[in-house]
């Protein structure tokens, strides 16, 4: 396949790709509930003539395209889910909804897959094997990778190679990462109950209080890292909320406390699991105060297969000559991906997406994310340059 004719088709298609974005971005939907855009995806599929299944896992969409011969298939995987935020961009085409917003770039991403299903499409007669299409519900934290797992996504073509990709806000347009081995975190969620006696809050000397408690367990848990985990590992435990108590004057009988902990290593998890635990409850007792620790398990960590992402590497040495290709990029940041690349071996893509000096360089999840919108084509062009390649070595 001309690689050369992939990217001058994929910047060819700008203008569309930049109208499927704008017009999701405008009408963003939250996790299993992303009807609308589901129907734009059926939609466009449907008019390459592929066959296109929808309502897998409430409201994902699979569709098969068929190369120039039957084996070996690879999987392309999107997300599609927006996040519950208020924009604030200002941008002419800003979310029509009030409090949802695109704040993590996957209405880029849907868009993104509808260029290579009419890119790929467009050369089918040179692809040789199949291409699975992916777009998946609720990436942001609902657990939508697994529903699709359990739904049987998998079962059917039984893919052999995945692929993905995530637009990158702190990377600058041209650049493109693509690790070996883990490259995006694992997550679970912690909440730690302790629980103490109320009193009045002139009178502490009666009660066990659970707030000085829920303080005292926040900075004890800060040392993890710090002191219970190799300094050359990586880990990060962060308390984002803490909830207790009703009035001024009341302490309260209970304090909830929740956060997030991100590692990459197995080993450095269970440490670090364990040393919460211990924490929380032997801090809480020291204050007469009881503490229950639930960690549920979120996601595990993206993990590149290094053979797949030296070949992806080499694509994008050719495709996007002009970037910036990083071999080393890691994030603590989880994405469901994950397990697609557990159940079958592939790469994840971070496509650099920030222009700083049209001020499009916010962080994900902010009200103010936006993105540079020629890295639609870059993505495009490399995705599909990869998908052939890749087949193309079976």
């Amino acid at each position: 396949m001309d690689e050369t004719l992939l990217l001058r088709d994929a910047l060819a298609m700008s203008a569309d790709l930049i109208a499927w974005r704008r017009d999701l971005h405008q009408h963003p939907e939250l996790g299993f509930q992303e009807r609308r855009t589901a129907g734009v995806i059926a939609h466009s599929l449907r008019e390459l003539g592929l066959e296109v299944q929808t309502g897998i896992a409430e409201t994902g969409v699979v569709a098969l395209l068929e190369g120039g011969r039957p084996g070996r298939t690879l999987l392309l995987r999107w997300d599609m889910d927006a996040l519950p935020v208020e924009e604030a961009t200002g941008a002419p085409y800003a979310s029509l909804e009030p409090g949802r917003m695109h704040a993590c770039g996957h209405d880029g991403h849907v868009a993104i897959g509808l260029g290579v299903a009419r890119l790929v499409h467009a050369y089918r007669a040179e692809l040789p094997r199949r291409v699975q299409l992916v777009f998946q519900p609720a990436e942001e934290g609902l657990g939508g990778a697994q529903r699709m797992l359990d739904a049987g996504v998998l079962e059917a073509e039984r893919p052999e190679v995945a692929l993905g990709v995530h637009l990158w806000n702190a990377r600058p347009l041209g650049w493109v990462g693509i690790p070996d081995g883990p490259m995006m975190a694992g997550a679970d969620v912690l909440e730690i109950e302790i629980l103490g006696k109320g009193g009045h809050g002139a009178a502490p000397h009666q009660a066990h209080d659970p707030v000085v408690a829920a303080a005292l367990v926040v900075s004890a848990l800060q040392t993890i890292v710090a002191r219970n985990t190799d300094p050359t590992a990586t880990a990060v435990v962060s308390i984002t909320q803490l909830r207790a108590g009703e009035a001024f004057n009341v302490i309260p009988d209970r304090a909830i406390l929740r956060g997030t902990v991100r590692t990459f290593e197995a080993a450095v998890r269970q440490t670090v699991l364990g040393r919460i635990e211990e924490l929380a409850v032997g801090v809480a007792a020291a204050m007469e105060c009881a503490a229950q620790v639930r960690l549920t398990p979120l996601t595990p960590p993206v993990v590149n297969d290094p053979r797949i992402a030296a070949r992806v590497r080499a694509v994008a040495r050719r495709v996007l000559a002009d970037g910036h290709l990083d071999e080393t990029e890691r994030s603590m940041v989880s994405e469901d991906m994950a397990f697609f690349l557990q159940a079958v071996p592939g790469c994840f893509v971070f496509i650099g997406s920030a222009n700083a000096e049209r001020g499009l360089d916010a962080p994900h999840h902010n009200p103010g994310f936006d993105f540079d919108e020629a890295a639609l084509p870059r993505a495009v062009a490399l995705l599909s340059a990869a998908a052939f390649d890749l087949l193309g070595h079976a």
